[in-house]
């Protein structure tokens, strides 16, 4: 049975940072491309980051310089640091692993962000 779980979300004040986890279970993790993605009330779901099962990272052109993805394949995570927060990175953060034709996603962890 295939699980991604998130964990780390949270409130916090503007500019401040928090860091997600997410841990898989039940796949190959180090053939997975991982990424995080998020959806705010109203809004559609957008990628945030992502990582290539080789290290190659991607990002949203509006939390570059603030997020950072990382992914340690010895223990099936994925993180995702996020500092300088602001109150327009509200939403529910999911993460998601894609291989093949396999895509598997979390349950979503709520980020809120007060100005």
């Amino acid at each position: 049975q295939v699980q991604l779980v998130e964990s780390g979300g949270g409130l916090v004040q503007a500019g401040g940072s928090l860091r997600l986890s997410c841990a898989a279970s039940g796949i190959i993790f180090s053939l997975y491309a991982m990424g995080w993605y998020r959806q705010a009330p109203g809004k559609q779901r957008e990628l945030v980051a992502s990582i290539t099962k080789g290290g190659t990272t991607n990002y949203a052109d509006s939390v570059k310089g603030r997020f950072t993805i990382s992914r340690e394949n010895a223990k099936n995570m994925v993180y995702l640091q996020m500092n300088s927060l602001k109150p327009e990175d509200t939403a529910v953060y999911y993460c998601n692993g894609a291989w093949d034709s396999r895509d598997y996603w979390g349950q979503g962890t709520q980020v809120t962000v007060s100005s």
